[in-house]
């Protein structure tokens, strides 16, 4: 059973940095998409950023060019660096992944319905 456990979240002022890390276990395959998304409350999941098994990457238009999200599949490790902060980046920033399938790629609007979810970290911007 493939296991998500998400670090690095915090509290930072608006424009500040944070890091999130994502640990994968419970199997050795490599051929994941994976992904973030963020819930707010009050508000949708909100899929962020995705990483397809040949490394190509997708990301939303509210993080794009202030977001990047990377893997190292030697540590089965999933990062996403956050840059200039906003508040309306608050929210509970969850892992995601999912088996992938011959021809397909991952766009970040499916990351919330991926089969293998972390329990998420928070992360809090304030102004």
């Amino acid at each position: 059973q493939v296991q998500l456990v998400e670090s690095g979240g915090g509290s930072v002022q608006a424009g500040g940095s944070l890091r999130l890390s994502c640990a994968r276990s419970g199997d050795s395959y490599n051929d994941y998409y994976m992904g973030w998304f963020r819930q707010a409350p009050g508000k949708e999941r909100e899929g962020l950023a995705a990483i397809n098994p040949d490394g190509s990457t997708s990301y939303a238009d509210s993080v794009k060019g202030r977001f990047t999200i990377s893997k190292d599949n030697a540590k089965n490790t999933l990062t996403l660096q956050m840059n200039s902060l906003k508040q309306e980046d608050t929210g509970m920033y969850r892992c995601a992944a999912e088996l992938y399938e011959f021809g397909k790629t991952a766009a970040p609007i499916t990351l919330p319905d991926f089969t293998y979810r972390g329990q998420g970290t928070q992360v809090t911007v304030s102004s």
